[in-house]
């Protein structure tokens, strides 16, 4: 592990060693990701819901609380989970004290409150200013901004704009997601305001990533030329993989392709700056390599 942890404020608070955050990805991320995040000093998560039933996602959190006991998270997807499944969820988060909760896709206010109730951090994913007012309104701790070039739903605004733009005008902290490959960006995405990076598609070229050997391959060979962004496939925008996606560059496309979801790879621009599959604890190494190098340079 690399010798020299950097920090924020809000890094601090969660108990990190470094201000990074292995974002939760639909189906590939799981609990084999949380405990190598949360054992290289950064933030692991992912989505309740990738555990396909309540008994499994309680046998995961189990689990996880078994392997490891630093910080990690759980991310929960409001407006597109069964409200039974939901609340099921949040409830068993907050029995295992999962110390973070990410939240997206709908209004936070209930959940903020029965997680600050248990001592619980809550951040919600925004593409723009409106959300981010509605979620700190909701009383988030802090505010995702998901910009351009994201992996998955994504926003159109170019995190240059978006982090500053959200940091003037919410008074939560920010977390910048989107193009965010290496050392390099997160320097960039501290240096504009924000206090953890999130970062999805580099752990998806990770040796305990659920993802397929396939996927994993591609994401490691692939450039941003290779990334279409579309909201034909889950009917919101969002960034795939150009190759995995039946009739690409078609206009529109019919239902049944839309179908084959498991089939179609989902990735953000960062791929250009990845070149090969590592265990996490080797990824977090790089990275922060890579901020100290570009910090060094700004010095």
């Amino acid at each position: 592990m690399v010798s020299a942890p950097f920090s924020t404020p809000l890094s601090r608070k969660l108990g990190l060693t470094y201000p990074l955050v292995c974002a939760p990805m639909f189906i590939i991320s799981n609990k084999e990701m949380i405990v190598a995040a949360a054992e290289a000093g950064i933030l692991g998560t992912m989505p309740s819901l990738n555990a396909r039933t309540e008994a499994q996602f309680e046998a995961d959190l189990k689990w996880i609380r078994e392997k490891t006991d630093k910080p990690f998270g759980i991310n929960v997807t409001i407006g597109l989970t069964d409200p039974a499944r939901l609340q099921r969820d949040v409830e068993l988060c907050l029995e295992y004290e999962v110390p973070v909760l990410l939240t997206s896709y709908g209004n936070p206010t209930d959940i903020v409150k029965q997680a600050h109730d248990k001592g619980v951090t809550v951040f919600h994913d925004v593409i723009h200013l409106h959300h981010a007012k509605k979620a700190e309104a909701a009383g988030v701790d802090g505010i995702i901004a998901v910009s351009q070039g994201a992996g998955g739903h994504a926003g159109r605004v170019n995190p240059y704009v978006l982090i500053p733009y959200l940091r003037q005008n919410v008074r939560v902290p920010i977390l910048a997601a989107g193009c965010i490959g290496g050392g390099d960006q997160v320097a960039a995405a501290l240096a504009l305001g924000a206090e953890l990076a999130y970062m999805g598609t580099r752990f998806i070229a990770s040796t305990e990533c659920g993802a397929s050997q396939a996927y994993k391959d591609m994401v490691a060979s692939a450039s941003h030329e290779d990334i279409v962004y579309t909201d034909q496939v889950s009917g919101i925008h969002a960034n795939f993989l150009a190759q995995t996606i039946p009739d690409a560059t078609a206009p529109t496309r019919g239902p049944e392709a839309a179908k084959r979801w498991k089939d179609i790879w989902s990735a953000g621009q960062g791929v250009s700056l990845i070149d090969d599959v590592k265990p996490i604890e080797q990824i977090v190494d790089a990275i922060v390599r890579e901020f100290h190098d570009a910090a060094a340079r700004l010095r």
